[in-house]
């Protein structure tokens, strides 16, 4: 039990330090949830964050992609489209949609060489709570003065 105590804390602040860089505190924090949640020894964290984080920016990059050619135009209203405008813009969301599937495949599929499937399996339900946790966050932070 200590020993695993000790990993986590070390997990810990190697993922803090090597996202600090970065100021960004989330990632840090998710680091630390997702490593904990899935139980990752030492060995299987060295291989998993490198794949994880490439995913991760993969998945980022889609995002920002699909702000700029989606919802920056619509820019909040629907009713302005016309029904082909509207049709384009399906299609595009549905190919982004396919290639974020595609990058979650491609994800499991590196990850089984590196984890057991179980923790696979994990990774999704930790991303899940990880999400939940940080909205209650962001929903204390909003109900205070």
């Amino acid at each position: 039990m200590i020993m695993k105590k000790l990993f986590f804390t070390i997990a810990l602040l190697i993922a803090t330090l090597s996202f600090a860089q970065h100021g960004d505190k989330i990632k840090a924090y998710k680091a630390a949830f997702i490593t904990e949640a899935l139980d990752l020894t030492a060995a299987e964290a060295q291989q998993f964050w490198p794949i994880y984080n490439e995913h991760e920016d993969k998945l980022m990059d889609l995002r920002k992609k699909e702000r700029k050619e989606i919802f920056e135009t619509i820019n909040g209203n629907v009713d302005n489209l016309s029904e082909t405008e509207a049709n384009a813009l399906l299609d595009k969301v549905m190919n982004i949609r396919a290639k974020e599937l595609q990058y979650h495949m491609e994800l499991v599929q590196k990850l089984k060489g590196v984890l057991p499937a179980k923790k696979i399996l994990k990774l999704h339900r930790a991303e899940e709570e990880f999400k939940k946790v940080l909205l209650q966050k962001v929903k204390g932070k909003r109900g205070r003065p």
